[in-house]
């Protein structure tokens, strides 16, 4: 297969990942505004966690680079692949895509034929509203299906391809990430881009209606002292069920999800809808269920174990964790945390211990959203919903 010119903007898990998978058979200039993402790319480093990702840079024959010039980033590049982060923004009910609509605006000022496929997480009916804007078909919208930590792996092995679009070059590009891709017969789905966004805003948010469901009946085994483990085996070996996404926790969080349903939910303005509204409002009723729960056993030193989100991630944002924290910090309650991926804490109000056996002596509770083996031989002080010991 020719190899074509592809760019990717943004060097976080998805802009990342699909680099390192394109790059396998393409030429991948990765363009980002950060001069030491820059530098650590071009020194075969991955910005992100991920030991697949890290293998490949490592192992593999990769031709990548990586600049903070835009005009070599765009000029004769065939797909420009936009993975800039879209923050949802509180005051305006809706994702920040400033950086989205930036980099689309100029890869299409910058180059007059490449196709720019976004795969950021928009508001649905965005791709429409710029399509009109810069009145240009080139722009469509592709959705990312991707773990964090687990990233390359997930396109490596997609679930499912999805192109919002239906043109050639839309069809080309799914080729190339079948290309990349080890698994074979890929599912592929040609839809409008507004449909493509809805998918993924759809999709995220059914897994955080899957987390907040095991996540609620967790809590009512913990109110009637019943065993949850048993009730969830026995809920999901119905088949229509199964046991996928059932381990209990402090509450869905991360990059994806707690942004996505609020997303959605803001995109429901005018449609009627209780379910949408209910997954919002039962992931915030689980974090202060958990942090009543924590304060019940009358703890002076409360030690947390990780604020990431789970094992293998190097991401804290919105961790479930992070709330907790907050409502236990207003009862004036001490705080120590545990968290070998920061280097400093200045203004969280909790002293950080980057040792582990010093963080075990000092903390009378250890709070962990997934049990880890730094914990082993401590059990008696922690408090954990993670049933089935999973990432």
């Amino acid at each position: 297969m020719q190899k074509n010119k592809i760019t990717v903007v943004g060097s976080g898990y998805v802009g990342m990942s699909l680099s390192v998978l394109l790059a396998q058979h393409n030429y991948v200039t990765v363009f980002d505004i950060d001069s030491e993402r820059v530098n650590i790319i071009n020194n075969k480093q991955s910005t992100v966690v991920d030991s697949e990702i890290e293998l490949f840079l490592t192992e593999k024959t990769l031709s990548l680079s990586a600049t903070l010039n835009k005009q070599i980033a765009y000029k004769d590049a065939s797909i420009i692949i936009v993975a800039t982060p879209t923050n949802y923004d509180t005051d305006t009910n809706r994702f920040d895509t400033t950086s989205v609509d930036a980099v689309v605006e100029d890869a299409l000022s910058l180059n007059s034929d490449a196709l720019v496929v976004i795969k950021s997480t928009i508001p649905v009916g965005h791709t429409k509203l710029l399509q009109r804007k810069f009145k240009s078909n080139r722009v469509i919208f592709s959705p990312e299906f991707l773990r964090e930590g687990h990233a390359l792996n997930d396109n490596l092995y997609p679930s499912r391809i999805i192109i919002g679009s239906k043109c050639d070059l839309g069809k080309k590009f799914a080729e190339l990430l079948k290309c990349g891709a080890k698994k074979e017969n890929i599912k592929t789905l040609y839809i409008s881009s507004t449909e493509a966004e809805a998918v993924k805003l759809f999709a995220n948010t059914y897994l955080a209606m899957r987390v907040s469901f095991f996540n609620e009946l967790d809590t009512y085994a913990m109110v009637h002292n019943l065993d949850t483990e048993d009730i969830i085996n026995g809920v999901c070996l119905d088949g229509r069920i199964g046991a996928g996404y059932n381990n209990p926790s402090f509450g869905y969080g991360g990059y994806c999800l707690p942004k996505d349903t609020k997303q959605l939910l803001a995109n429901y303005e005018k449609v009627p809808q209780a379910l949408i509204e209910a997954v919002v409002s039962s992931n915030a009723m689980r974090k202060n269920f958990i942090a009543e729960e924590i304060l019940k056993l009358n703890p002076k030193v409360v030690g947390f174990h990780r604020l990431i989100m789970k094992n293998g991630s190097d991401n804290s944002r919105s961790s479930a964790i992070q709330d907790i924290i907050r409502i236990v910090k207003e009862k004036n309650i001490e705080i120590v945390v545990y968290e070998p991926t920061i280097t400093e804490c200045t203004g969280f109000g909790f002293r950080l211990i980057k040792d582990i056996n010093d963080f075990i002596f000092h903390s009378d509770i250890i709070i962990a959203n997934r049990r880890s083996v730094d914990l082993a031989g401590c059990e008696n002080k922690v408090f954990t919903r993670d049933i089935f010991n999973l990432s």
